[in-house]
């Protein structure tokens, strides 16, 4: 099914948060537009109107507004892919696919992409602390990873969209991946997807 207007995706290329959101619709076939919505874009009055607290992504379907990439993710199934694998409606596939999105929302955030943003933009973050977490969490994955192909289910879901962006990236927070081969693995398997496309390199090309 597709949207009866054109989808709009606010965001910037190299947040994880929008990457996840924008990897589903290139995955789902639905078109879109991408509007960037930088640090002063979101500071503006304008931008909040559709997110009083001025975060990304923000998804327009027509007079729609929706906010937070995780919920952005289970409506864009529900309405335009309801029969996709993607999102378990069985209890038990379902359950597994939430748990992930909670790993996402905190360890993957609070560690991940925490220890990536204090890293590469300053932000005030505790990097010691974010590592410690982003540790905690990989080898959390790794051990989950050892007899599973992807994250939730036999197949790919929305868990293992949530989750990817800040786990390839996780060197680029000095979090290395090399102690995690499972990990790495059920990456390459994640990048195999149809319609797939990497999050780009925050950090400068090499000469």
């Amino acid at each position: 099914m597709n949207p009866s207007t054109t989808l709009v995706l606010h965001g910037v290329k190299l947040s994880g948060h929008v990457h996840r959101v924008e990897l589903l619709l290139r995955m789902l076939g639905l078109p879109y537009d991408f509007v960037d919505a930088s640090a002063s874009v979101r500071a503006s009055a304008e931008f909040r109107k559709r997110n009083p607290l001025a975060q990304i992504p923000v998804l327009e379907d027509g007079e729609l507004v929706l906010c937070d990439s995780l919920g952005i993710m289970v409506y864009l199934c529900k309405r335009y892919a309801p029969e996709t694998e993607l999102l378990p409606d069985d209890p038990i596939g379902a359950a597994a696919v939430q748990r992930w999105f909670s790993l996402a929302a905190g360890e993957v955030t609070y560690g991940l992409a925490n220890a990536r943003a204090a890293t590469l933009w300053n932000a005030p973050f505790d990097k010691r602390f974010a590592h410690a977490i982003s540790e905690r969490l990989l080898e959390f994955m790794e051990q989950h990873l050892a007899n599973r192909t992807f994250l939730a289910a036999g197949h790919a879901t929305l868990a293992d969209l949530a989750c990817y962006a800040y786990v390839a990236h996780a060197p680029e927070g000095g979090v290395s991946l090399e102690a995690y081969p499972a990990v790495q693995a059920w990456l390459a398997r994640v990048e195999a997807l149809p319609q797939f496309f990497p999050l780009p390199s925050a950090l400068p090309a090499a000469a």
